[in-house]
């Protein structure tokens, strides 16, 4: 066995249930042994998730090393009524995954001797378990931030805001590496901390992952989704009802519905594992579109893939509050082949990966005009045959297997224990 091991340390890995989140620390797992590095997992206990599935058991790899730490989701476990101390979920729900990470983390260190930590947002308590064992071992920290952990009103909660903002200065002042999925949220930290040196950052996106598909294409039924004459618009994953505000596009929809340029029987919308839905379903009925938008629940990722590569179009949202982030969906969209209609704000980095993958239907999220415009447009061009998805070269840059090729740079980088 090598002795280049990582120990990884992640919320969310199988059995968790949900969206693409799951994907970047399993496929880093995935892929490492084949550039001679060991990973080990560190997570939580499954009785913390939500929801959990086997569905993706199978594709954590043979004879892997994955501890599962005892920890408890405070709103669901710690809570009276629904009701618990704000205190109690500092610096998230699942603070009290921290103590018993560290101790089965440390345990792990003593056995295995990795030479690295990977710890991944956007669980912080991940992150505190991951510098707390760094500092306990000396062993060079990787700190797997994605996206910001804070931003100006981010998060909501001040004492939550200064908690998050204290630990990840922390962060910044003892890891080795910070990566990001964004250039844009990578200057944005060098940018706060001028004095961390430039080769402290990295970015490696999101992707997809090759093998997941092609098993997914394997038992593909080719038929539509929908009737004939009924376009069959998908949007799969969680949708933050700030972050990625539906109202203007269900404000285009009632607009077009009310001009009779759309009806049930022309137009499905399906918004899958929402996050929201109860919320959802109520602002469908209020616009009078719950006709053509349905609320579906979360389906196993396999079923969820085919479901994107039989649409006729997916649906992607971001606000202009995550301009320096890109939703992991997008990477899936693009190798899915299908029409990707964004609606997100022009300077984004999500629009600027849309215009690197030559998608051309991109409307300004908070704009219902915009919107209407961008839909009867698509809606004719889809009549007309003329709708085409990203082409497979530029998807294919997208891949997981080439994201774990800059893991493992980054890796081979590191100094030695301090």
């Amino acid at each position: 066995m090598t002795d280049k091991r990582v120990l990884m340390i992640a919320y969310h890995y199988p059995p968790v249930r949900t969206s693409s989140g799951i994907q970047r620390t399993l496929k880093f797992s995935s892929y490492l042994r084949d550039h001679g590095w060991e990973p080990m997992v560190l997570t939580i206990a499954p009785r913390a998730y939500e929801s959990v599935s086997n569905d993706q058991m199978g594709e954590i790899p043979e004879g892997m090393v994955v501890e599962r730490a005892f920890g408890l989701d405070t709103a669901r476990h710690l809570s009276l009524k629904g009701r618990y101390l704000r205190w109690m979920a500092q610096p998230d729900r699942w603070a009290s995954w921290w103590p018993m990470g560290v101790i089965k983390g440390m345990s792990m260190i003593r056995r295995y001797k990795p030479k690295a930590i990977f710890a991944t947002y956007p669980i912080a308590t991940a992150h505190l378990i991951g510098l707390t064992l760094h500092r306990l071992s000396g062993v060079p920290l990787i700190v797997d931030f994605r996206d910001a952990m804070t931003e100006p009103g981010y998060p909501v909660n001040p004492t939550t805001w200064k908690l998050h903002r204290k630990l990840e200065q922390s962060l910044i002042k003892h890891c080795s590496r910070a990566v990001f999925t964004t250039n844009g949220t990578r200057e944005m930290y060098a940018k706060r901390y001028p004095d961390i040196p430039a080769q402290n950052w990295a970015v490696i996106e999101n992707g997809f992952d090759e093998e997941n598909f092609r098993d997914a294409e394997s038992g593909l039924d080719t038929s539509r989704l929908g009737p004939e004459g009924q376009m069959i618009l998908v949007h799969i994953g969680v949708l933050y009802p700030q972050e990625r505000d539906p109202k203007p596009f269900f404000t285009a929809l009632r607009d077009l519905k009310k001009a009779g340029e759309i009806s049930a029987d022309r137009l499905k919308v399906i918004l899958r594992a929402t996050g929201s839905d109860d919320y959802y379903r109520k602002l469908l009925s209020e616009f009078g579109i719950d006709d053509i938008v349905s609320i579906e629940p979360m389906v196993a990722y396999r079923t969820a893939l085919q479901e994107m590569m039989r649409a006729d179009g997916l649906l992607l949202l971001q606000g202009a509050a995550c301009n320096k982030q890109i939703p992991a969906k997008l990477y899936e969209y693009a190798r899915a082949g299908r029409p990707i209609l964004a609606l997100t704000d022009f300077a984004s980095n999500t629009a600027e990966l849309l215009g690197k993958l030559e998608t051309p239907w991109i409307a300004d999220i908070a704009e219902a005009e915009s919107i209407r415009k961008l839909l009867s447009d698509v809606m004719s061009k889809w009549r007309k045959g003329e709708l085409t998805g990203v082409r497979r070269d530029l998807a294919d840059a997208c891949s997981r297997r080439s994201r774990t090729d800059e893991l493992v740079r980054i890796l081979d980088s590191l100094p030695e224990k301090a």
